[in-house]
């Protein structure tokens, strides 16, 4: 799993509530270092903040997206973002996220969101 969010605070959040469910976590401070990792490894769930400076969530997923051959299978995406709202939760769903969760985060909301997406 990666985690991708420009807070420290958030990603040390992320990486314990991942871990605590038994999760790999693999975390990036931004856009541009997700990218890097992600030519390396391949996660079986993307969480990604939307507010991120330099490269935001929309252009990660994007450019996630399109570096992915047709052949190959998506990687599963989650928006964790402070934008709540049915207009935020659109364009989420539009740029090509599977779910979307707002901050604060929950933690048994996010685990439920992550099992249910990677069980189809």
């Amino acid at each position: 799993m990666l985690a991708v969010d420009d807070d420290d605070d958030m990603r040390e959040l992320l990486t314990f509530i991942l871990k605590q469910a038994g999760a790999i976590v693999t975390v990036a401070a931004s856009g541009l270092e997700a990218l890097a990792i992600l030519q390396e490894t391949n996660p079986d769930v993307l969480l990604a903040d939307i507010a991120m400076p330099q490269i935001d969530g929309y252009t990660l997923l994007q450019q996630v997206r399109e570096r992915t051959p047709e052949h190959e299978k998506q990687i599963p995406a989650i928006a964790v973002t402070a934008y709540a709202g049915e207009l935020n939760e659109r364009r989420v769903f539009a740029a090509g996220f599977q779910r979307y969760i707002s901050k604060p985060l929950e933690p048994d909301r996010l685990i439920q969101e992550i099992v249910q997406l990677l069980n189809g």
